[in-house]
């Protein structure tokens, strides 16, 4: 292990971190991404996959950080001045640690029985990566993102989910379209415009359609649904946040299928 101190924007590996951490391109390109925190980085470890090396804040002080870092030892540590590190982890206050990692290689495509999501063009990475959080504590089985849905690995997404995805089975970059006519199980659309979830008799093995904050599902996925399915509101509220309302869907089906299992 070395430890190096980096006190400039022009220093080679510090451009090489802002570069990660900004540029998707180069994310792909060098198949890297940033972990912006100590909680992320531990379900990364927890999880069995390498960190190639951490990013300490002059200032951080912490039983979790030190934790981290006396566990890997055979692991580079780059601390970085306190303004050098905000300006790297893209947040106003820091959180001490960031450490850069390999994006995991993506599992084989598999179509699981119980709830399986498809993610249609979902932009915000705060969005997304609160349903992947909420996904992984309710037991998705596995989860397919359209071609124009948010990067899967990017640190926004990765800052929203807690890391989850690491423990999730995440399939990126597909057609939904072609996907629904492959797929055995039921599709059910989350919308504006169908049956309320609480009067509709839900399947445990099923396929539920999320669509993008705007627009919504691609008029062609829902014309290939079993079901349009949507959360009843009072008052003047036009619409729920995506994440939000597929909470309510997730959680209903837990209580369900699981819930009484796990009793």
């Amino acid at each position: 292990m070395a430890n190096k101190s980096i006190d400039s924007k022009h220093n080679i590996s510090y451009k090489y971190f802002k570069k990660v951490a900004s540029k998707k391109k180069f994310r792909k390109e060098q198949n890297k991404t940033m972990l912006i925190g100590p909680h992320i980085i531990k379900t990364f470890l927890d999880a069995k996959k390498e960190i190639e090396c951490l990013i300490k804040d002059e200032h951080s002080q912490s039983q979790e950080i030190d934790e981290i870092t006396k566990v890997n030892t055979k692991i580079d540590i780059f601390t970085l001045k306190h303004r050098l590190f905000l300006e790297l982890s893209d947040l106003k206050s820091s959180n001490g640690l960031i450490a850069l990692v390999k994006i995991p290689s993506e599992p084989n495509a598999e179509i699981h029985k119980g709830l399986n999501l498809f993610i249609d063009g979902i932009q915000d990475p705060g969005n997304l990566g609160s349903i992947l959080r909420t996904a992984e504590a309710a037991g998705v089985n596995s989860i397919y993102l359209s071609k124009k849905t948010a990067e899967l690995w990017s640190p926004k997404t990765l800052r929203g989910s807690q890391g989850a995805q690491v423990n999730l089975e995440c399939h990126e970059n597909h057609d939904l379209l072609m996907l629904c006519d492959q797929i055995k199980l039921p599709i059910y659309s989350l919308s504006l415009c169908g049956e309320s979830l609480y009067k509709e008799d839900i399947p445990e093995d099923l396929f539920l359609v999320l669509g993008n904050e705007g627009r919504g599902i691609d008029k062609k996925i829902i014309s290939k649904s079993t079901k349009s399915i949507s959360i009843p509101m009072h008052g003047s509220v036009e619409s729920l946040n995506v994440a939000a309302a597929a909470g309510i869907f997730i959680y209903e089906h837990f209580r369900k299928f699981q819930l009484n299992l796990e009793g």
